[in-house]
């Protein structure tokens, strides 16, 4: 179930951490009743990041993929030979 707090809530700044901690879900914070952040401990946030990382290099490796079977690469020793050529290398 989402948390919604009003942000004159967090004027108590210990019960608004410790709900902050104790809930299971960010806590969206609301100003004039409209969703205004949203606030979630630090091991959920940086367990989001991890999963987003995760995605990105999930689609990253499908783009090559695709790439790959289409013909649209160039080998590791062109790369090279083309880099050396071009920066006098």
């Amino acid at each position: 179930m989402a948390v919604c707090v009003p942000v004159r809530d967090m004027k108590d700044t210990a019960a608004f951490a410790r709900l902050v901690r104790e809930s299971p879900e960010p806590i969206t914070v609301t100003k004039n009743g409209y969703s205004e952040f949203v606030v979630m401990r630090s091991e959920d946030y940086d367990l989001l990041r991890e999963e987003v990382a995760k995605a990105r290099l999930v689609r990253v490796l499908a783009d090559a993929d695709k790439a790959y079977e289409s013909g649209e690469y160039v080998d590791g020793a062109s790369f090279i030979s083309d880099v050396r050529e071009r920066y006098g290398l």
